[in-house]
């Protein structure tokens, strides 16, 4: 096995290490906040970071897509939480993420739209909350306009389009409530 391949496929403590060290020397100081023992792995896209607050002992792992368009935002995220591969959170209205949440491989929440007349345009579809303690399942989709109260689970591949109640679990397209448990 050659050097490069070596390299390419390092173990992900190697990963997690060039990382945290990249998030402290490159990105805490280009961000509006980011907390410590925060790390982020290998994104695939960070947007107009001044307007994201993160807070401590936070995980994006690889691929994913932290954005706030111009002037617009912010995107705020609490502490102690976990965010997979691939996840996307995209904000023109305020999209705000308590603390202690999972978000699996693949979530994408946005408070945007594209333009139906012009394909690069965006436009604001409202502002999203989520409170702490929140499992958001593998590729689950949050709409703008939403709340997801404390404790609530969303089941993989849902597509949340209204406010999800505390302690609540939501499946489906549209997510509708299939259970509760007090949060």
């Amino acid at each position: 096995m050659g050097l490069a391949s070596r390299i390419a496929e390092s173990p992900p403590s190697i990963r997690w290490h060039v990382s945290r060290l990249r998030t402290e020397l490159v990105y805490r100081p280009a961000f509006g906040s980011l907390g410590k023992g925060t790390v982020i792995v290998r994104p695939h896209r960070l947007q107009n970071v001044a307007n994201i607050h993160i807070g401590t002992d936070c995980a994006f792992f690889e691929g994913a897509w932290l954005a706030c368009e111009r002037d617009a935002g912010p995107l705020v995220i609490g502490d102690s939480n976990y965010f997979g591969h691939g996840v996307h959170l995209h904000a023109i209205d305020p999209v705000t993420i308590g603390s202690n949440c999972v978000f699996a491989d693949g979530v994408f929440a946005a408070s945007t739209d594209h333009d139906r007349g012009r394909p690069q345009g965006v436009h604001a579809t409202g502002p999203i909350s989520i409170g702490d303690n929140v499992f958001v399942g593998q590729r689950a989709v949050i709409l703008g306009g939403v709340t997801i109260g404390d404790a609530a689970t969303v089941a993989a591949h849902a597509v949340v389009t209204r406010d999800v109640a505390a302690g609540a679990t939501v499946a489906g397209v549209p997510a509708k409530v299939i259970g509760s448990r007090s949060p």
